[in-house]
């Protein structure tokens, strides 16, 4: 080569000159809120240093399909600045960035290892020689892989020091002990439903001023129909809605979307007592609960020559006069609220009712309960846009039979396999007209 070789350790803002020769040992793609899609990759040279790499937006079709795991290549230009992932996925202070000058040329490299483990010796933790205010041990988005069997001196050391199988006998009981004295620190469902959300009525919903997430009781009355009807047209993977329904896409899942489909938004008054207040119920909760897609109800209403959105099925009477508890986002701009889980189990929905919604009776100082903050109840939510509104995380707890069925948004619900009601493909859908009201 003409020219030396900088090492990836010695990487710093004070030029835009480097020269490295580097494997590239992971790469991905990661799409923000806006849809905005760059990459992101690590590279290591051959004393097994590493940083990672960005390739803003500006530059992506420049090089998306050029780069490829595992290639080594020297990489000339680039921008350095502090590594200020959210994600780090290697120790670097910095980070290097793509430029419109960057160049990269594949070469075979023999020196550079295909693999590189790099292990954090637990000692070293216990010393404090690790990042302390956020202490865990967990996997990083796109840059964390499983490695099964692999060949690796460290691993087959570390194995050859477990114990014996007459050794975990003599353990066995001592590991009973442990395992139901610990069992008691399991949240219930109740605990899992309520947790981070203020508890209240209905009622109280007209007082809140800002985004917020409840918990309540009530009962679906009628639908609030707008000019959109009951669907809309959205990916075939997640729920965000299609920019153009009669236009194939890229979603910004990665999903490449060749006819977008029908998904469930309905609009739905509850009420509980004299007070009534608007719920948007998107995707998986009215599938969940009517036991079929809204893309199967959407064409049995066109094989009956019905293609108009403001008309609704008879199907979706099903929503409607059932008592339930809601676990929602309020959203007083809107005057309306999301609806994020529900659950219509009798006994559920009484444990929500009696200990923990508050009755429009209490005192002011009482109107809200806040749930203890307990870590690691949640799961990750999801954002999904139906109409520029979050779809979030949703779990469904429904009983259309014996059991409580739980669906995720954003995955297929199986029906059989939950319980619910399959609807007859054959049967003509019934439509009902629905008039705007006051």
């Amino acid at each position: 080569m003409s020219r030396n070789v900088d090492s990836v350790k010695d990487i710093n803002d004070s030029k835009e000159t480097w020269h490295l020769a580097v494997r590239i040992m992971d790469v991905w793609s990661v799409v923000n809120n806006k849809g905005i899609e760059h990459l992101e990759m690590i590279v290591m040279d051959s004393l097994g240093d590493r940083i990672q790499v960005l390739i803003r937006h500006d530059h992506l079709l420049k090089w998306k399909e050029v780069i490829k795991e595992n290639m080594t290549c020297i990489i000339n230009n680039g921008s350095v600045y502090n590594n200020d992932f959210q994600w780090k996925v290697c120790d670097h202070s910095k980070k290097f960035v793509f430029l419109g000058g960057t160049t990269m040329k594949a070469i075979e490299l023999q020196n550079i290892p295909p693999k590189g483990y790099f292990f954090k010796d637990f000692g070293e933790i216990l010393q404090g020689k690790c990042k302390t205010d956020s202490l865990e041990v967990s996997n990083a988005w796109s840059g964390s892989k499983l490695l099964i069997n692999e060949d690796i001196p460290e691993i087959q050391d570390f194995m050859s020091k477990l114990p014996t199988n007459e050794q975990k006998e003599k353990s066995t009981q001592s590991a009973k002990s442990l395992s139901n004295w610990s069992g008691g620190s399991q949240y219930s469902p109740v605990e899992r439903f309520v947790h981070n959300a203020k508890c209240m009525s209905l009622s109280q919903f007209c007082k809140i001023k800002h985004e917020t997430l409840c918990v309540t009781v009530a009962t679906t009355l009628k639908f609030v129909v707008s000019k959109y009807g009951w669907f809309y047209y959205g990916c075939t993977r997640c729920s965000s809605k299609a920019p153009n329904p009669e236009k194939a896409y890229e979603c910004s899942c990665g999903q490449k979307v060749e006819q977008p489909i029908p998904r469930y938004k309905i609009e739905i008054y509850v009420s509980n007592g004299e007070s009534k207040y608007r719920f948007v119920f998107w995707d998986s909760e009215c599938a969940a609960i009517l036991g079929m897609t809204a893309e199967f109800m959407h064409n049995s209403m066109v094989e009956n020559g019905e293609d108009d959105p403001i008309v609704y099925p008879d199907e979706l009477e099903m929503l409607l006069n059932k008592k339930m508890a809601f676990r929602v986002k309020v959203q007083p701009t809107f005057s309306q609220a999301s609806v994020w889980k529900l659950c219509d189990d009798e006994a559920f929905v009484k444990e929500i009712e009696n200990d923990y919604t508050v009755e429009d009776n209490q005192s002011k100082t009482e109107y809200a309960k806040l749930v203890p903050n307990k870590e690691n109840l949640e799961t990750s939510a999801q954002t999904l846009s139906a109409s520029g509104e979050n779809d979030p995380e949703s779990i469904i707890l429904m009983t259309p039979a014996k059991d409580v069925v739980i669906a995720d948004k954003g995955e297929e619900v199986d029906f059989e396999a939950s319980g619910a009601t399959q609807l007859s493909g054959t049967k003509p859908s019934k439509k009902l007209k629905i008039e705007s009201s006051s």
